[in-house]
């Protein structure tokens, strides 16, 4: 099966300091990827260089076995939500959502149909005409996925988009962005520093340290099978503590 992102020994640097170094990995089509590391470890940086935000100073980025590193973003048939949403307040839901297909001048029926899938896929029939500051955090998350899903993307970003939100939110919008996944078959890469969370959503993970990647498996074998020392820190060690607090609590 061809990869449907393959990165080529990517490296970056910005100054003297080297922020990605030789990262390379196959992202295979449907599979939801999450990328796990600390703050600074470059995890955010190799999305960016994926859509096209950002460009390496070395090395390759290929989808579909197409050479894209040169693309602009919006040549790339990706798309991202990012940590802040980036909603336009002056604007309800739907014109939120209906934004960039007006930018491409498509038809206006066209574009009701859209939008109106977007909106149904994602549940916010009942917040169509609110502005941003009316809906509360995982309603606005639910925007940007609309906001994405319209362009009809064949592989979503998410970088940490659930880092500012109640962990009861978490918990449902994790349930359904697997659901999301899994009915559209769309190829997602998640960027987030919550081990839990990297556990909770993914076919594989990526586990990045200071600039490389230290592990890209299942999240059973990187449980069972830590490759490295950092791995069984980060990974194992926090995940063991937080189920022991747990049962004690229980206790």
């Amino acid at each position: 099966m061809e990869s449907k992102i393959s990165l080529q020994t990517i490296s970056k640097k910005y100054g003297t300091k080297t922020v990605l170094e030789d990262i390379s990995c196959e992202i295979q089509p449907g599979e939801l990827v999450s990328i796990l590391g600390s703050s600074g470890c470059g995890k955010t940086t190799l999305l960016r260089i994926i859509i096209g935000i950002e460009s390496p100073d070395g090395g390759k980025v290929f989808k579909d076995g197409r050479d894209i590193t040169s693309l602009k973003p919006f040549e790339r048939g990706m798309g991202i939500v990012f940590q802040n949403y980036a909603l336009f307040p002056n604007m309800s839901v739907r014109n939120n959502i209906a934004f960039a297909l007006k930018c491409r001048h498509l038809p206006k029926a066209e574009i009701e149909a859209r939008v109106h899938k977007a909106i149904e896929t994602v549940g916010l029939q009942d917040h169509v005409n609110k502005k941003p500051h009316m809906l509360s955090g995982g309603q606005q998350q639910r925007v940007a996925i609309a906001r994405t899903l319209v362009l009809d993307p064949d592989i979503i970003l998410f970088d940490e988009p659930m880092s500012a939100l109640d962990e009861d939110i978490k918990m449902t919008l994790r349930a359904e962005i697997k659901k999301l996944q899994s009915e559209l078959h769309i190829t997602m890469l998640y960027v987030t520093h919550d081990q839990e969370e990297a556990f909770a959503l993914s076919n594989r993970i990526i586990v990045m340290n200071d600039s490389k990647i230290e592990q890209f498996d299942t999240p059973e074998n990187i449980y069972a099978h830590p490759k490295t020392e950092f791995v069984k820190k980060f990974v194992v060690d926090h995940l063991d503590a937080k189920l022991a607090s747990i049962k004690e609590h229980i206790a």
